[in-house]
C-alpha cells in the first residue's frame, strides 16, 4: 500500500506542478524536490513490501513512507480547496469585498501550505536516510522480486478468459452435482426435503450447489425459484424480504403494499402464502446457527409435491439439525484427492495445457500448501498463471514466500501472497472492496465509479477510465481473488462478491495500513489518519474533537435504519469533510440534503438513491469535480446540475414532465457525461427531451423510463453509443428506422410497451456491432423480420411476452453467431420450426404456458 500511495501521489504532483506554477509560489521546489525522494524510493517499495511481514524494521519504514505520502496528499489536497474560491465568480461590490477577503486568506494559508511542506521534506530526507541504513536487507531480497514488477505496466485485458473460467466445471464436482441432482429431483409429491452440504471455507460448497440450482432439469422441475445468502449478522427481514422480491420478480407480480414497512410476521405470512401452493426451490447459501434456519422454516410451506431447500453450511449441526430423516439429505465436502488437485492446478495455471517438466517439482511443492482446497488452488493459481514459465527462480520466491509469511495456516498465507503478488494500483483496489458489508453483492459499475473518484485507475493511451477500471476488475477476476455473483441479460458482469475467507485477509490489511475503518456499532475511535470509513447497520458515536476523521476520502453507508441527522451523525453536517471525494448514502434514512456538503470541493461520487431526499440546494453546482451523481428519488432537478461540468454519470428517478426541458439544458454543457438514466415519475408520464441538443458527444450508455411517444432525434447524433434501454416509450413508428444508423451499438432492449405497432424489420447490413437484443412485453408485436446480412455478430436472443407473436423471427437463420436464442410466456400454440435456426449453434429454451423444454443444437 505504501508503494500505491506514493505512486498515486506523484501522479498528482505531476499535474500540480504544470497547472498550478504560480499558486505554489516558493514552495515549487520543495514539491519538486519531495517527488524526486519518493520517486527514487519507489523501487525499494516494492522489495519492502514482499518484506516488511518478517522485518519489523522493514515495516517501520514502510509505515513512515506510506503516512508520508499521505499526510503530502492531504497538504496538497488542502491547497486545492484555499486556492479554489479564487475562480468563484462574484460581481459588483460584494464580488470586490470577496475578492480582497480572499486574498488575505490565501496569504495566510499559503504560509500555512509552505510550513507544511518543508516539514515534509524534512521527514522525507530523514526516511530516505534510512533507507541507506537499511539497504543491505533490500540487496538481500531484490533478486527475484521483479515478478509483479512487470505486471505494473498495465492490465492485460483478459475478460474472455474469466468468462470460460467461471464456466469451467470444477475437477471432481460431477459426481457430486450428480448426486445433489438426484435427491432434489426425488419423488415429485414428497414432502418438503432440505438438503445441506456441509463442509470448511474454500472446499466449493456454494460454487457446488450454484451448478445444481442452474442445471436446466432443475429449473425445469420448479415453478419457482430463489437464492439467498446469510451472514453471521443477518437480519432476519432482510432474508424474507430478499426471498420475497426473487419470487416476485420472477412472476413479474408486484410487491404487496407497505411492503417496505412489514415486520418479520408480516413477512413471513407473505412468504408462506406465495409458496403455498407451489413446487419451490429455495437455496439458503453459508447458514451460521440452528437458529437461523429455525426462523427460516416456520415461513416455508410443506405441502407434499417435492418442494426443497439447499443449504450450505460450516457448522455440523446446523446440516444434522436442518436434515432430520426421513425428510433430508447430508453431504459431506471433502478436499480434492492429489489428483484431482494437480489437475485443477494445471487447468487453472497452465490454461488446461501440461505442466513444464522443469516446473513440476516446485509445482507441487507449492500445491502440497492447499491441502486440496479448490479456493487455495485456484488463488495460488492466479499468482503462478502471471509469472514467466521461463524463469524457476519465479517460482521459486512464490513457494518460498509461503514459508516466509506471517504466523497462520496455509489457506491464509496462500491468500496473503495473492495480495502481496498484486500489482499497487490492484491493491488499493481490492482493499476498497473491503468497505462493503460481509456477503454483499457488489455493483460492479458503482465500484468502478468509485475507484475512479479515489484516484486508483490510470490514464491508458486510448482508453477511458472506466474501460481501464473494468479491466482491472476482470483482471481480479481472474486472479480468483472476487467472483461473479450476478450477470446481465448480455452476460456482462452485474455484481461481484469477495469470499468469506479472502475478505478476511483484506479487513486485516486495511485495518494494518489504516486504508479503511469499519463502524459496525457502537463508538469508533478517533482516527486522525483515517482515510475511509464505512459504516454498517447502525450509526456509531463519532467524536468530534480535533481533526478527528478530518482526511476522510470516502464516506460509506450500507443498510443504516436510524434516522440521520445533524445530531446522529454530526460528522456529515459540521463541514469537516473538507477533503471527502466519495459519498455513498444510497438507501440510507436521510431526509435533508446536509447543507454543508455543496462546499466539498473534492467530491467526486455522489449517491443518494433510495433516501428522503426531495430538493436539492441550488448551490449542488459549486460542486466542480462531481463526476458521478445519483439522484434516483429526488424530485427536483436544478439547472445548476449543467455547471458540473465533469460528471460522468447522472441517474435521475421521478421525473415529472414539467422538468424535461430544465434537464435537457442542463445535458447540454455536461460534454464529459458517459451514461445517462432517467426514469419518470409515473409509467404514463411523459419523458419531454426532445429539445437537448447538442447531445453529450462521449455517451455510452442510455436508459430512458417513460413514455416517449416519439424517438428523441438526437439519440441518432450518439454514434459512441453502446447500450440502449428503453421501457414504456409507447413508441408509434418503428425505432429501428433511427436506431440502425448507431454505429457502435452492443446492446439493445425494448422493454413493457416501449413499441406499440406491430412489427419490426431489421435491415440488412444494419445493427453490425449489435451482441444483445431483448424484446420484452411488447404487446402490439405480431412479427419481427431478420433480413440476410442484419446483426451480423447477435450472441443472444431473447423475447419474453410478446404473446401476439406467433412465429420465430423470419431470417434468425441468417444469424451465424447466434449462441443463445430464448423464448418465455409467448403465445400458446408458437410455431417453431427447428429448420429455421439449425445449424447456428445456439442453445434454445422455450418456456410457455403448456410446455416447457430446452434443446440444444449441434
Amino acid at each position: 500500500m505504501a508503494e500505491s500511495a506514493v505512486a498515486f501521489l506523484l501522479t498528482k504532483l505531476g499535474s500540480l506542478i504544470q497547472e498550478e506554477l504560480k499558486s505554489l509560489g516558493g514552495v515549487k521546489g520543495e514539491i519538486v524536490f519531495i517527488g524526486d525522494e519518493l520517486e527514487s524510493m519507489r523501487a525499494f517499495l516494492r522489495v519492502a513490501n514482499a518484506i516488511e511481514d518478517s522485518d519489523p524494521e522493514i515495516q517501520a519504514w514502510v509505515k513512515q513512507v506510506r503516512d508520508v505520502a499521505h499526510n503530502t496528499d492531504d497538504v496538497l489536497d488542502e491547497f486545492m480547496l484555499r486556492f479554489a474560491d479564487r475562480h468563484r465568480h462574484h460581481h459588483g461590490f460584494y464580488g470586490s469585498v470577496c475578492k480582497i477577503y480572499y486574498q488575505i486568506k490565501n496569504m495566510k494559508a499559503r504560509r500555512q501550505i509552505a510550513s507544511d511542506i518543508k516539514d515534509i521534506k524534512t521527514r522525507v530526507i530523514d526516511i530516505a536516510q534510512r533507507r541507506q541504513r537499511y539497504g543491505y536487507k533490500f540487496s538481500n531480497s531484490e533478486q527475484g522480486s521483479s515478478s509483479n514488477v512487470a505486471n505494473n505496466g498495465g492490465c492485460y485485458d483478459r475478460r474472455g478468459d474469466a468468462l470460460l473460467l467461471e464456466e469451467d466445471d470444477l475437477v471432481g464436482i460431477d459426481k457430486p452435482k450428480q448426486q445433489l441432482i438426484d435427491w432434489v429431483l426425488d419423488d415429485a409429491d414428497s414432502p418438503l426435503k432440505v438438503i445441506s452440504v456441509v463442509g470448511m471455507g474454500g472446499l466449493g460448497k456454494t460454487t457446488l450447489i450454484k451448478k445444481v440450482y442452474d442445471d436446466m432439469e432443475v429449473k425445469r422441475h420448479f415453478q419457482n425459484h430463489a437464492w439467498i445468502t446469510l451472514s453471521q449478522s443477518f437480519k432476519i427481514e432482510e432474508i424474507l424480504s430478499g426471498l420475497i422480491q426473487q419470487l416476485f420478480d420472477e412472476v413479474r407480480r408486484p410487491l404487496p403494499q407497505r411492503f417496505e414497512t412489514m415486520d418479520s410476521n408480516n413477512l413471513k405470512a407473505v412468504l408462506k402464502e406465495f409458496l403455498q401452493e407451489s413446487r419451490y426451490v429455495l437455496v439458503l447459501d453459508d447458514v451460521w446457527s440452528i437458529e437461523a434456519w429455525d426462523t427460516i422454516k416456520i415461513a416455508l410451506p410443506n405441502r407434499n409435491c417435492g418442494s426443497r431447500v439447499l443449504l450450505t453450511t460450516r457448522i455440523g449441526n446446523v446440516a444434522s439439525t436442518s436434515c432430520r430423516k426421513p425428510h433430508g439429505y447430508i453431504y459431506e465436502m471433502k478436499a480434492l484427492s492429489e489428483e484431482e488437485s494437480w489437475t485443477l492446478f494445471c487447468k487453472k495455471t497452465f490454461q488446461e495445457k501440461d505442466c513444464p517438466p522443469y516446473l513440476i517439482e516446485i509445482s507441487k511443492s507449492t500445491l502440497r500448501r492447499c491441502e486440496g482446497l479448490p479456493l487455495a488452488i485456484v488463488v495460488i493459481s492466479g499468482v503462478l498463471a502471471s509469472k514467466d514459465q521461463g524463469r524457476v527462480d519465479e517460482w521459486e520466491l512464490v513457494n518460498r514466500s509461503l514459508g516466509a509469511e506471517v504466523e497462520g495456516s496455509d489457506m491464509k498465507k496462500i491468500l496473503l501472497l495473492s495480495y502481496n503478488d498484486l500489482p499497487y494500483y490492484l491493491k488499493s483496489c481490492l482493499l476498497y472492496l473491503s468497505s462493503f458489508p460481509e456477503d454483499h453483492l457488489i455493483d460492479w459499475m458503482s465500484s468502478i465509479r468509485m475507484w475512479i473518484a479515489e484516484a486508483f485507475v490510470e490514464v491508458e493511451g486510448g482508453k477511458t477510465l472506466e474501460e481501464v477500471a473494468e479491466a482491472y476488475l476482470y483482471e481480479l477476476l481472474n486472479r480468483s481473488l472476487i467472483q461473479v455473483a450476478m450477470r446481465r441479460e448480455d452476460r456482462r458482469i452485474q455484481k461481484c462478491c469477495i469470499h468469506d475467507l479472502l475478505r478476511e485477509i483484506i479487513l486485516s490489511k486495511s485495518k494494518h495500513q489504516n486504508f479503511l475503518t469499519i463502524a459496525r456499532e457502537g463508538s469508533v475511535r478517533c482516527l486522525e489518519n483515517a482515510r475511509r470509513l464505512s459504516i454498517h447497520k447502525t450509526l456509531p458515536d463519532i467524536p468530534l474533537e480535533g481533526k478527528c476523521f478530518s482526511q476522510l476520502r470516502s464516506l460509506l453507508m450500507f443498510g443504516v435504519d436510524e434516522p440521520i441527522s445533524e445530531s446522529s451523525m454530526p460528522l456529515l453536517f459540521n463541514g469537516g469533510l473538507r477533503l471527502l471525494k466519495v459519498l455513498h448514502l444510497r438507501n440510507a434514512s436521510l431526509e435533508r440534503f446536509p447543507g454543508n456538503v455543496d462546499k466539498l470541493f473534492h467530491l467526486k461520487y455522489l449517491s443518494l438513491r433510495g433516501t428522503q431526499v426531495k430538493v436539492l440546494p441550488n448551490s449542488i453546482g459549486l460542486l466542480w469535480n462531481l463526476e458521478t451523481l445519483d439522484l434516483k428519488e429526488t424530485s427536483t432537478i436544478v439547472k445548476e446540475i449543467g455547471r458540473l461540468t465533469q460528471l460522468r454519470r447522472l441517474g435521475i428517478l421521478k421525473l415529472r414532465r414539467e422538468d424535461g426541458v430544465v434537464l435537457c439544458s442542463s445535458i447540454e454543457k455536461l460534454s464529459n457525461l458517459r451514461s445517462l438514466d432517467v426514469k419518470s415519475i409515473e409509467e404514463d408520464e411523459i419523458l419531454d427531451l426532445q429539445s437537448l441538443s447538442p447531445a453529450p458527444q462521449f455517451l455510452q450508455r442510455l436508459y430512458l423510463n417513460g413514455r416517449l411517444e416519439k424517438l428523441p432525434e438526437w439519440i441518432t447524433s450518439l454514434h459512441g453509443l453502446t447500450r440502449l434501454v428503453l421501457w414504456w416509450s409507447k413508441l408509434r413508428d418503428d425505432p429501428l428506422k433511427s436506431l440502425q444508423n448507431l454505429p457502435n451499438l452492443v446492446f439493445l432492449s425494448l422493454v413493457d410497451e416501449s413499441y406499440e405497432g406491430e412489427g419490426l424489420c431489421f435491415k440488412a447490413g444494419r445493427f453490425q456491432r449489435l451482441k444483445y437484443l431483448g424484446l420484452e412485453n411488447l404487446k402490439g408485436l405480431r412479427w419481427v423480420t431478420m433480413e440476410e446480412g442484419t446483426m451480423s455478430r447477435l450472441e443472444e436472443l431473447i423475447i419474453v411476452k410478446c404473446e401476439l407473436l406467433e412465429e420465430l423471427p423470419s431470417g434468425t437463420k441468417h444469424l451465424s453467431n447466434l449462441k443463445q436464442l430464448e423464448l418465455i410466456h409467448l403465445h400458446l400454440y408458437l410455431h417453431c420450426s427447428m429448420s429455421i435456426v439449425d445449424g447456428s449453434g445456439a442453445s434454445i429454451s422455450f418456456t410457455n404456458g403448456m410446455a416447457q423444454q430446452a434443446k440444444q443444437l449441434v
